[in-house]
């Protein structure tokens, strides 16, 4: 039996910040199988990133706060096993539920390997900052839209290549490419005592936040692009004014830290993830919902 604090370095509530990618994914989708959606929900959110987790905080071995932990307890092999026991289980439950689809669990285990590899000490792309950015940001972004996008229609690999999902992939990630170097603005100490010279440590930590807003501001008109493209520019709109909570804070935050760096610290960071996903969540809950015609059917009855 697993002990308390190995249960606490999966940090399952951290799977909340990457909600927002699955909404916006699920809002794609010309088939809407509710158990597919229950299912994909569960591995990804339950399994495969409470072990990506796990296996992070097996390796980095961190003793100051962690997405999620502001406490982190030390890790033991617990922690390695049952981050293999989850992704075991997440790949099972896709196998077994989406009977045939290949495409989905070969490109399930892909994400596993790529993210051992972000923490694994035989290749540690974490230490890389450029690399690590781009690879964290594709795969929790363009990489689990176009799973979630296979895993509920079935389709080849090669669906993804049409231009009105292989957008969105990218635009998913373009949000996670602005948000990415923020996680790591409080962590700079811990990470160069492991050698791991992450693109915040590069930036500096008001550097950090200039090219978080830069990024922000860039994949902000791009979506509202995408949306007056290939849906409505309402959307667009409502995606700016959903976003508006989450600058105001960035904001107020950016003035803190001009006065003390200090105001770069673990409670911040987990403020500004957890109103950035709620704030994105609830619009892409708003956009699958319209988008899908879900509202005007149940507005019928």
């Amino acid at each position: 039996m697993f002990k308390k604090a190995t249960w606490l370095h999966l940090r399952i509530p951290f799977s909340y910040f990457l909600l927002p990618i699955f909404l916006f994914a699920i809002s794609l989708s010309p088939n809407l199988n509710e158990s597919g959606l229950l299912w994909l929900f569960v591995i990804l959110h339950l399994f495969v990133y409470p072990a990506s987790n796990a296996f992070n905080s097996y390796f980095d071995k961190d003793e100051g706060s962690i997405g999620g932990l502001k406490n982190p307890p030390k890790v033991d092999k617990n922690v390695f096993f049952i981050a293999q026991a989850f992704d075991t289980i997440g790949l099972f439950l896709a196998l077994y539920f989406f009977q045939r689809n290949w495409t989905l669990a070969a490109m399930l285990l892909v994400y596993v390997l790529v993210s051992r590899a972000y923490s694994h000490p035989s290749v540690r792309l974490k230490k890389y900052p450029l690399l690590s950015w781009l690879i964290a940001g594709f795969f929790q972004g363009a990489w689990v839209v176009w799973l979630v996008y296979i895993g509920l229609n079935d389709f080849s690999f090669t669906s993804i290549f049409k231009p009105h999902i292989l957008i969105p992939g990218f635009l998913a990630s373009a949000i996670l490419w602005g948000s990415y170097p923020m996680t790591q603005v409080y962590q700079h100490e811990e990470d160069s005592k492991r050698g791991d010279i992450t693109l915040s440590i590069k930036l500096g930590v008001l550097g950090t936040f200039h090219f978080t807003a830069i990024c922000f501001a860039i994949a902000s008109a791009s979506y509202v692009w995408y949306f007056a493209s290939y849906h409505e520019l309402k959307y667009g709109l409502h995606f700016l004014l959903a976003l508006s909570p989450v600058l105001l804070f960035f904001g107020w935050w950016y003035l803190q830290v001009r006065k003390s760096a200090t105001a770069a610290d673990f409670k911040n960071t987990m403020r500004l993830n957890f109103i950035s996903a709620t704030c994105l969540g609830g619009f892409f809950l708003y956009f699958f919902l319209n988008s899908s015609g879900i509202l005007n059917v149940a507005g019928a009855y």
